[in-house]
């Protein structure tokens, strides 16, 4: 799953076309290729997702979240691309501001139904929120982690087991003027 600002567009579509042209041999059920053939698809698709993210207009940053153990996939994706669309997420991450209330506003207003005592959230491996309070937050490191080109977000909801992880980017000044002179 990716994101680059919420909207959609032909030029962030990846499409896979099997119609026989080519002229190879069917891939049969038990055979080594019936095996390969998803785990070869999955690792194709989730490069071009993340280089997708990682290429969005005017982005400086490349950014996963991770939400875990959450009571539902639905709930973790849900969390997780509520995270990856917030412009204040977003611009945090382009301005090296490790404001982790931002991170978990956006998880409150996903819509997931959440036990703030249960949360935890990292930037990278620090982490910065435990049982829904801060802890010790080192804001030098959390400062430093931010201006790193890769950055990556682990909310935790305490609530189950299941896991979803959304690529996207930071929201910068060179997105607003790529798109705010998009046609002129």
């Amino acid at each position: 799953m990716m994101t680059v600002d919420g909207d959609t567009s032909t030029n962030d579509t990846v499409l896979l076309l099997a119609n026989g042209v080519a002229g190879n041999p069917e891939v049969q059920a038990g055979s080594q290729g019936y095996a390969e053939f998803p785990r070869g698809i999955d690792f194709v698709t989730t490069e071009l997702a993340k280089k997708i993210a990682a290429d969005g207009e005017g982005a400086s940053k490349f950014v996963e979240i991770t939400v875990q153990r959450a009571r539902t996939f639905a709930e973790a994706k849900t969390a997780a691309m509520a995270v990856a669309h917030s412009p204040l997420v977003k611009t945090a991450m382009y301005g090296q501001d490790a404001n982790w209330g931002r991170v978990l506003c956006a998880v409150g207003y996903s819509g997931v139904d959440i036990d703030p005592e249960k949360l935890a959230l990292w930037f990278g491996d620090l982490q910065l929120v435990k049982a829904g309070v801060p802890f010790d937050v080192n804001e030098a490191r959390a400062a430093e982690i931010l201006t790193k080109k890769e950055i990556r977000i682990l909310v935790d909801l305490g609530q189950g087991d299941a896991e979803a992880t959304v690529w996207t980017c930071d929201l910068t000044h060179g997105y607003v003027d790529i798109n705010a002179h998009y046609r002129t």
